[in-house]
């Protein structure tokens, strides 16, 4: 999971930059309608989701644990696609959705960091980043008829908190992976002299 993740910086980045966007979208759209809030979590959601599956596919024969970023994309697109086919739902069911989604996806980053916390630095972002996924939906479950602006304000600091975390654990990887591959290219020449001396 630490290759594959390490590999591709580019993808969590992109979900943080998704989740970013929607946080900001969501937080200075005045007036916005329940009907349009679900409209652009679906995207959201679908967004992220795509990300996710193409990242695992893309990793799929280099990583035994591609299938953890797979149910990832699994989860999100789930949701997104959730709320399209039933863009009428009920502010009610349209929380659960969005807490239950929130979850998982808190449940699957942490398992995640936690998988190759051996093998990689700073993966205490992402089990920050799955907590704050976590919290989040437990305070929507705890409060499923809060109003629907404390429902917008509350998905607008959690995608702009969990975003600027995963784009903050891409810039490191994307460091890592850098220094390795420099080592490395840096190592070769090495190889090869030491061939031509012999």
């Amino acid at each position: 999971m630490s290759e594959t993740l390490s590999r591709s910086w580019r993808m969590l980045a992109w979900r943080g930059g998704i989740a970013i966007l929607f946080g900001v979208l969501a937080l200075g759209w005045p007036g916005l309608t329940l009907l349009a809030f679900a409209a652009l979590f679906a995207a959201y959601a679908l967004l992220t989701g795509v990300v996710m599956i193409v990242g695992s596919a893309r990793y799929r024969k280099s990583s035994e644990d591609w299938w953890l970023m797979l149910m990832l994309g699994l989860v999100s697109l789930g949701a997104g696609i959730l709320a399209v086919i039933h863009p009428g739902l009920t502010a009610l069911l349209l929380v659960l959705v969005i807490g239950a989604n929130a979850m998982l996806m808190g449940v699957l980053d942490i398992a995640a960091a936690i998988r190759f916390r051996k093998t990689l630095r700073n993966q205490g972002l992402l089990i920050v980043n799955g907590a704050a996924s976590l919290i989040f939906g437990v305070l929507v479950f705890l409060f499923p008829e809060a109003g629907g602006l404390a429902l917008v304000l509350l998905f607008s600091f959690y995608a702009i908190v969990t975003g600027s975390l995963l784009l903050a654990f891409a810039i490191r990887l994307r460091s890592r992976t850098a220094a390795r591959e420099g080592a490395e290219r840096r190592r070769t020449p090495d190889r090869r002299m030491a061939g031509a001396h012999s």
